[in-house]
């Protein structure tokens, strides 16, 4: 049993969905990152929820919206309490399975801030900056090692 299906966070009518959720997709993404990426690209931008069309056939529209949301701010919360050092492992790793050339990609992420839709929605602002500051501090050491300044440890 993961440790997502036994969240506080989990009500009774998602545990299922949830549980599913893991074991089926999230658990098949090797970076929180990957699964920041993922669970944001579900919600629904203009109302809030996620949509997972197959979840929703399964257990129903609002268990799997409670399922997606609950997930996503179980990944957010593990994300804000990585070091720095686990944080920068992650967001490599994840960018070792794109397609992208990595000095396209990282200035491409500095400069159009696409992380910064990564977040719950109804994260809080402090949640939301200490976000957004690792991910900046991320890539600029990043970029800073691909520029010359050397391997960095964990990187």
């Amino acid at each position: 049993m993961s440790r997502q299906e036994n969240s506080p966070a989990s009500t009774g009518s998602s545990r299922p969905a949830r549980a599913d959720l893991w074991r089926r997709t999230l658990d098949q993404i090797p970076t929180l990152y990957g699964r920041l990426v993922y669970l944001s690209s579900l919600r629904n931008n203009d109302t809030g929820e996620y949509l997972h069309h197959g979840l929703a056939m399964v257990f129903g529209h609002d268990a799997a919206n409670s399922a997606l949301k609950e997930s996503h701010w179980d990944t957010f919360h593990e994300w804000l309490q990585s070091p720095l050092d686990r944080q920068m492992a992650d967001v490599t790793e994840y960018m070792s399975h794109l397609p992208t050339e990595r000095g396209v990609l990282l200035e491409n992420w500095r400069s159009l801030a696409p992380y910064r839709n990564l977040p719950p929605a109804d994260a809080n602002t402090a949640e939301r900056d200490l976000f957004c500051s690792d991910l900046e501090t991320v890539i600029e050491l990043l970029i800073r090692a691909r520029h010359g300044g050397g391997e960095l440890r964990g990187a």
